[in-house]
């Protein structure tokens, strides 16, 4: 089952995300990151294939496409707050940019 991160776990999962743009959600216990592309459809391709690794791992993201960029949050609803699924996730989605 998954679990909300203890602060043992939470700085070796999270900090190299930060490394890469993702950020503490001020309000809430969540991380945010605003992916940037050069186009809409370029931005679109992207939530497109995220969607597909979101639904194969059956956890799903909020966010939200201006244009050319994607805003994403993730949090673990079940657990109230950051999970490990979560990190996994935001590496899946930095890695298909």
């Amino acid at each position: 089952m998954t679990e909300k991160l203890s602060d043992a776990t939470r700085g070796p999962l999270l900090d190299p995300l930060f490394q890469t743009g993702w950020t503490l959600l001020g309000d809430r216990d969540a991380i945010i990151k605003t992916y940037k592309f050069n186009t809409f459809v370029d931005a679109f391709g992207w939530m497109t294939r995220a969607a597909i690794w979101a639904e194969k791992w059956n956890h799903h993201p909020e966010w939200s496409n201006i244009y050319n960029k994607v805003t994403v949050v993730l949090t673990t609803h079940d657990v109230g707050g950051v999970s490990s699924q979560d990190a996994k996730l935001a590496r899946k989605f930095d890695s298909l940019v």
